[in-house]
């Protein structure tokens, strides 16, 4: 009879902004006349008032919608429509560094497939309508707005991911479960699965997030045998002493980088070397577990 192997599923998790790109939000403020050196400190504001960062922009981005308005009769077709136009706003080195990072591995090693997912308090259909996340991405959570049901314009808060949300969705990559089947009943993260059940285990993923709503996936990943890579403006002082003091200091990552991707860059090169080291180390543990299995039945 012959063996058969079962496929294992590395995961490259990302945040999108500031991380995969410069701020979408903020980019989609300014193509409606809307400043972000306004808007985000009347976020930050709210917060003072109990709101959650995520649910205190996505209100005022709420405040903005309607009939002599900024947004206009903003519906979530019009968020995915934005979406087409950042295409090219992605960090350099992107998208190329998807197809490096799968044909290495493919290249290599059998049996073992490279995923690619984002997490992110952005918008979702922001992300929905960009074709390059479309298609490398496996899955791509973000914040949600509802429509009005007969004129489609956004008018109320469907989904809000604080910086502790995050982390669901980091079980639900683990654990397999779809996001439209999430969607549809977000209990299911609470199922049991055994951890040997599991469709791709933590030691298999690595976290790249660039802010302080990411220290928690950060944490999770390391905590559970994952890696995380932090990612940082070097021309910014506010973020370059952040970093130390948040990410490096208490060695939530395993550094902090610039978000250049190309294969000569720093951080590209280090992301491609934990995916090509994690597929060699699933290789030796199968090997491993394949001379054992033939030992024991001598």
């Amino acid at each position: 009879m012959s063996e058969v192997t079962v496929t294992e599923i590395i995961a490259l998790v990302f945040d999108l902004d500031d991380t995969l790109m410069l701020d979408s939000t903020s980019k989609f403020l300014q193509a409606h006349s809307i400043k972000p050196e306004d808007f985000w400190p009347r976020s930050y504001e709210l917060l003072k008032q109990g709101y959650d960062q995520p649910s205190a922009y996505l209100k005022l981005l709420l405040d903005n919608v309607g009939e002599s308005k900024p947004l206009g009769r903003l519906t979530n077709a019009g968020l995915r429509g934005f979406g087409e136009t950042l295409d090219g706003d992605f960090f350099p080195g992107l998208p190329q560094f998807f197809d490096d990072v799968r044909n290495q591995v493919a290249n290599r090693f059998k049996n073992i497939d490279v995923e690619f997912y984002i997490i992110s308090g952005g918008l979702q259909a922001i992300m929905e309508g960009n074709k390059i996340v479309k298609k490398y991405f496996s899955a791509a959570y973000g914040c949600q707005l509802g429509e009005d049901p007969d004129t489609k314009i956004v008018n109320h808060i469907k989904r809000s991911i604080t910086f502790t949300e995050k982390t669901r969705y980091l079980f639900e990559i683990n654990k397999g479960i779809k996001q439209r089947d999430s969607e549809i009943n977000p209990f299911l993260v609470n199922k049991d699965v055994k951890q040997e059940n599991r469709r791709i285990p933590f030691k298999n993923i690595v976290f790249i997030g660039d802010g302080l709503t990411d220290i928690p996936c950060f944490s999770t990943v390391k905590q559970l045998g994952g890696q995380a890579f932090g990612v940082f403006d070097p021309t910014n002082p506010e973020k370059t002493r952040r970093a130390l003091l948040e990410f490096l200091v208490p060695k939530r990552v395993m550094g902090m980088y610039r978000p250049r991707y190309g294969d000569g860059d720093e951080l590209g090169a280090l992301l491609r070397m934990w995916v090509f080291n994690r597929a060699a180390e699933i290789q030796i543990e199968r090997d491993i577990s394949r001379k054992a299995t033939s030992n024991s039945s001598l």
